[in-house]
């Protein structure tokens, strides 16, 4: 393995001073599920490691006027963990949940997962439909992008040199959604996932979908909620015909994006049964795994 420099920061000014010393390729080192497996195939890309895993502030989960934040060094354990996320984004715990095992999950961060960008990260169905907003700093200052925004592509982000990941925040979700998250993998545990799906929605006094944010995970380059699905879903009375239709509407929705590849024989199928499995989740209340 090539060799490298390490340090280690106590607060977030100190992490954003470490990584921004001239002459000195530094990233933030969180759980580092990611980096060092990339360095088995790929050529050293920084000089040194800052660890910002002692850093308090990069751990917290809180709520305040109505405003979530999570820190960017939460592990997917405490958050799947967390009392109020398992209250106001129970499927974003869920997918917290279905990332890898308990070794991974215990050292892994959500900052890192989005970092990372992988079209199939576990948190970014939910990051997404949840709208969460991904907060940055550097020595010029703070930031904030719409994590929709801030993913551009493959392993491809908007973040600049010398920024710091410190939080993530999203508006609490209307008081009754109800949300589900559904993952597919090779096997039934520790498997990356070929493919997911998050969702939250409401309905109103009359029955009808009032709210819907629905977004499937490695179907499309990045991350993004499928908008045209949402809308044609809104409004109408919540059955299994409806659902059928809108699993149809996201494989071609996914088609739109994607074009046909080796892949979508089996995507478009599978697109359209989880579709239709998380709206029945939470429209007809029916059983999921968490």
């Amino acid at each position: 393995m090539p060799k490298y420099s390490f340090a280690t920061a106590a607060t977030v000014d100190e992490a954003v001073r470490l990584l921004n010393e001239p002459e000195v390729r530094s990233i933030p080192l969180g759980g580092g599920t990611d980096i060092f497996v990339a360095l088995r195939v790929n050529p050293l890309w920084f000089d040194r490691l800052v660890d910002i895993t002692h850093v308090p502030e990069l751990h917290h989960i809180g709520v305040a006027d109505g405003v979530v934040s999570i820190g960017a060094a939460v592990t997917f354990t405490q958050a799947l963990e967390s009392e109020l996320l398992q209250g106001v984004a129970p499927f974003l715990a869920c997918a917290c949940e279905n990332v890898g095992g308990p070794a991974i999950r215990n050292s892994g961060t959500l900052g890192g997962n989005v970092a990372n960008a992988a079209a199939c990260a576990d948190s970014l169905p939910a990051l997404v439909c949840l709208d969460a907003v991904v907060h940055l700093l550097s020595p010029a200052g703070e930031r904030a992008l719409p994590i929709s925004e801030f993913v551009s592509g493959p392993h491809q982000t908007n973040i600049q040199p010398g920024e710091l990941i410190t939080h993530f925040s999203f508006a609490q979700p209307p008081a009754g959604a109800r949300s589900a998250f559904i993952k597919i993998g090779r096997r039934r545990a520790q498997s990356i996932s070929r493919l997911s799906i998050a969702a939250i929605g409401t309905t109103n006094a009359g029955g009808a979908i009032d709210y819907i944010r629905i977004t499937p995970g490695a179907a499309t380059p990045k991350t993004i909620r499928f908008t045209p699905v949402e809308d044609m879903l809104k409004g109408q009375p919540p059955t299994r015909e409806l659902f059928v239709r809108a699993g149809e509407a996201m494989s071609a929705e996914m088609i739109s994006v994607t074009g046909r590849r080796w892949s979508t024989p089996y995507k478009e199928i599978a697109l359209k049964a989880i579709t239709e499995r998380v709206l029945a989740a939470i429209f007809l209340q029916e059983a999921q795994p968490c």
